[in-house]
């Protein structure tokens, strides 16, 4: 299990640059999820779905690369959390690699570590290293860089 979740107030996010946050908890990449997936997408591509045949010729179904990426704002909170701020924007992902297959069943979590804090907006640009990893896998899922902004309380859109 990951520790308890870095709590930083939105003035002092400065002071995050070039520090690691930690690892998330693990959680499951299971059949069902790879499916619902495959449904929210119509990414129906045998190797994601087809369980039979995927494990006659890879050995199970794997997850969707896409699928991977998409966990990050769920394993985020596991690592950090904003007080006294107002929302949160998605602003991109820089640098995606799908390093390696994620095989249904497999456990993952996210490891994390900030590369810069801008002021953005009237709030702060926070982009960081992600490392995405299946338990017992020497090589990660998925590595990227997040690029969110952190608006502060009362702030109805980026300016």
């Amino acid at each position: 299990m990951g520790t308890a979740p870095l709590i930083v107030a939105f003035d002092d996010m400065p002071t995050l640059a070039g520090r690691e946050l930690g690892s998330s908890a693990w959680i499951a990449l299971d059949q069902n999820r790879i499916n619902l997936f495959a449904d929210a997408t119509d990414d129906h591509q045998w190797i994601h779905i087809d369980e039979e045949r995927a494990r006659a010729e890879m050995g199970s179904t794997i997850a969707h690369g896409f699928l991977t990426l998409s966990l990050l704002p769920r394993l985020m909170d596991d690592v950090i959390r904003f007080e006294g701020s107002g929302k949160m924007l998605n602003v991109g992902v820089n640098r995606v690699r799908f390093v390696s297959p994620a095989p249904s069943g497999s456990r993952v979590r996210l490891t994390q570590s900030v590369v810069s804090v801008e002021a953005r907006a009237g709030g702060w640009q926070l982009t960081t290293d992600c490392v995405i990893e299946a338990e017992g896998q020497d090589k990660p899922l998925c590595v990227a860089q997040s690029v969110m902004l952190i608006l502060p309380p009362g702030q109805a859109k980026a300016a």
